[in-house]
């Protein structure tokens, strides 16, 4: 029963976690574009950070414009945040069934790592927005690595924990 529980409980949090991922890839990029709310927010120049340029899929990414760049780099992390998570989600819900460990982890990756595909592809469909398969092979790829240790951090914590209970030594009655 209590492996049935974390099944559930695993797969509940997948499911919210992919309706929240698919409501903000189907939102236009206009209606998510934070660079407006970091002007006010914020007093920044050419000159406010560090010079920083490189070319991403056609674009030139720089910080000769810092809120494009913030805008950039918090949007990517957001990746890689959002597929970690889903990676952690998906390895624990697999490592609560009969699959053997390597099966598990195998088909934790490959599962989110379809699913971005897929919300790329969906992307290309959005005002605004464009899919780029180089976002699932950087940013969603490097989330994934980063859910998986640290979903196989958290098992070896669980099993050491759960583990130490039962090596627990119970009082011995002295024979005489």
């Amino acid at each position: 029963m209590r492996r049935h529980f974390g099944f559930y409980f695993w797969l509940i949090l997948i499911l919210i976690l992919i309706v929240a991922i698919f409501q903000a890839s189907n939102t236009p990029y206009q209606q998510q574009n934070i660079q407006p709310f970091l002007r006010s927010h914020f007093d920044w120049n050419a000159n406010t950070l560090p010079h920083v340029s490189f070319w991403y899929d056609g674009t030139l990414v720089t910080t000769q414009d810092p809120y494009a760049f913030v805008e950039f780099v918090i949007r990517k992390m957001s990746h890689v945040t959002e597929y970690a998570v889903l990676t952690f989600l998906f390895v624990n819900l697999l490592l609560t069934t009969r699959l053997m460990r390597r099966i598990a982890i195998f088909f934790g990756l490959l599962f989110p790592f379809l699913y971005a595909c897929i919300d790329e592809f969906h992307q290309r469909f959005i005002p605004g927005r464009t899919g780029h398969l180089i976002d699932v092979i950087t940013f969603d790829l490097a989330g994934m690595v980063i859910g998986l240790v640290l979903a196989l951090i958290f098992r070896c914590i669980i099993l050491v924990l759960f583990s130490s209970n039962k090596n627990v030594s119970k009082p011995r009655t002295i024979k005489k």
